[in-house]
């Protein structure tokens, strides 16, 4: 059942490696599947160690329906996210450094760099601590989301949303390099510039028409913008 999907989810997780957003058997990806049931990849194994049958397929109510791996223990976290958000069909929670690190410090990391807002549609908030295998990690995300498609749990890590797994996985790693170009501009200056409002329209505009097979990106988006 879904073995193309669950594929899917397993190389997301091997991406998330290569991209030093986790580490070992670190964080987890999980699918919404049209027909509603939820992929969530399995706990405590390396991502380069699965195979696409370890990726758990179960309800929404948690059922497990195929795979005989134990779920991450954030499922329940996991689940409360799709159950609140119908428009998300995708979830990554990683425990990228650069991201962690500026959730210790503010309680928002701004739209500093055009990447940033073409991923996640924005500035990113910062939530309160929620400890791992907790339902509070799925709370603070629906609460704290907004319009944007991740937020920073403090001490923790990052829960990435998206309308499908490519969307989500766009958003942690594009995070994780605004972050780490937060931190280096931070160790240089107190003041660190940030994209206008209009700045940050413009660049989530721009990224609808990035891609393959999109269609003609107007030209009076493009203009400049001081």
């Amino acid at each position: 059942m879904f073995e193309k999907e669950r594929e899917e989810v397993r190389l997301a997780g091997t991406k998330l490696d290569r991209y030093g957003l986790i580490a070992l058997s670190g964080g987890n990806v999980s699918m919404r599947m049209s027909s509603g049931e939820i992929l969530v990849t399995p706990s405590g194994m390396v991502y380069e160690d699965m195979v696409s049958s370890d990726v758990l397929v179960m309800t929404i109510d948690g059922k497990i329906i195929e795979g005989e791996r134990a779920a991450s223990v954030d499922t329940e976290a996991l689940l409360y996210i799709f159950k609140k958000m119908s428009h998300i069909n995708a979830i990554i929670h990683t425990h990228q450094p650069f991201a962690t690190a500026v959730g210790l410090v503010t309680d928002e990391l701004p739209c500093i760099v055009t990447t940033l807002p073409n991923a996640t549609k924005g500035p990113v908030k910062v939530c309160p601590f929620s400890s791992a295998a907790s339902i509070d990690m799925g709370i603070q995300t629906v609460e704290n989301a907004g319009d944007s498609l991740a937020v920073i749990l403090k001490s923790h890590g990052v829960m990435a949303i998206g309308a499908t797994l490519k969307e989500a996985l766009y958003s942690c790693i594009y995070l994780e390099e605004a972050a780490k170009t937060y931190v280096y501009a931070h160790s240089m200056s107190d003041k660190v510039a940030c994209l206008s409002p209009e700045q940050t329209r413009q660049a989530v505009e721009i990224f609808k028409y990035y891609g393959q097979g999109k269609s003609s990106m107007p030209k009076d988006l493009t203009r400049t913008i001081s």
